[in-house]
């Protein structure tokens, strides 16, 4: 028995003023196993009865809360058991600094993640845009979002871009999106002609939506060109390059087959002579 006390009461030191003893260490242990046990009773009770989606999306959540639980609880058991815990902090402040610098981009994603869930700004299935690149977003995860762009490329996405750049959701009001195709011509062209072609080259399209209105804009006198905008409507916004580049290439043909010229920019040079 007295070995087992012996045992119990040894104590590990780790500088002059921060020690730990073997039973401390034992009853940390204990009491963490009693939290895991009644976390994941708190957690099976309250996920019974929501939806798989959102199940996901709480168990993301909880797992991040989980860990904080367990570093406090680890603490206030290391206190109440009679350890210095700011000497131990002291004794170790230059390896938390250098943990704490490595880890703040790891909690600003995992913070941002968190925020992506609550507030759910964006879904799997939304494609978005972000930094200049476009992607449908596949999984959220407490630290990433995965999407794949329109080249079928995996793009892994840090949360914490979120909370520092401007988020473009297209789809965020539904699937259905407008997008639009400019082209200048020379002047001198017949506007109305120039009108029904790209109304034409749009509607030619299997996959620009017909219940939507396409809507030409006579947008500028520009330097060299008359400015028209065509601004039509798709249900998969995905494919919007796909999509332009196509009316692109029937506008070109049907300004060919018309006569109307798609100008190069010009200019004027005038010598005055003394």
């Amino acid at each position: 028995m007295k070995k087992i006390l012996d045992f119990l009461n040894y104590k590990i030191t780790f500088g002059q003023e921060a020690s730990i003893t073997v039973q401390t260490i034992l009853l940390v242990l204990l009491v963490l196993l009693i939290t895991a046990y009644i976390l994941k009773l708190v957690r099976n009770l309250v996920t019974r009865k929501l939806p798989l989606n959102d199940k996901a999306k709480f168990v993301s959540v909880f797992n991040y809360l989980k860990w904080l639980a367990y570093v406090v609880i680890f603490l206030v058991t290391l206190h109440t058991s009679g350890v210095n815990v700011t000497a131990v902090f002291a004794a170790s402040a230059a390896l938390l600094i250098g943990v704490g610098l490595a880890l703040q981009t790891l909690f600003q994603d995992i913070i941002s993640g968190i925020f992506i869930l609550v507030d759910q700004t964006v879904h799997a299935g939304d494609v978005i845009e972000l930094e200049g690149k476009v992607g449908r977003v596949e999984e959220i995860n407490l630290r990433t979002t995965r999407a794949v762009t329109i080249d079928n490329k995996v793009m892994i996405i840090p949360n914490h871009l979120y909370l520092t750049n401007t988020l473009y959701n297209w789809t965020a009001n539904g699937e259905e999106t407008r997008e639009s195709v400019e082209v200048g011509v020379a002047y001198g062209s017949d506007v109305q002609l120039v009108k029904k072609l790209l109304l034409e080259a749009v509607n030619n399209q299997s996959s620009v939506m017909k219940k939507t209105k396409t809507v030409v804009f006579f947008s500028g006198f520009g330097d060299s060109a008359l400015s028209f905008r065509v601004v039509f409507s798709l249900i998969n916004s995905f494919e919007v390059k796909v999509v332009q580049s196509d009316i692109r290439f029937e506008i070109d043909r049907l300004f060919r087959e018309h006569k109307i010229s798609i100008p190069f920019p010009q200019r004027d040079i005038h010598i005055i002579e003394k």
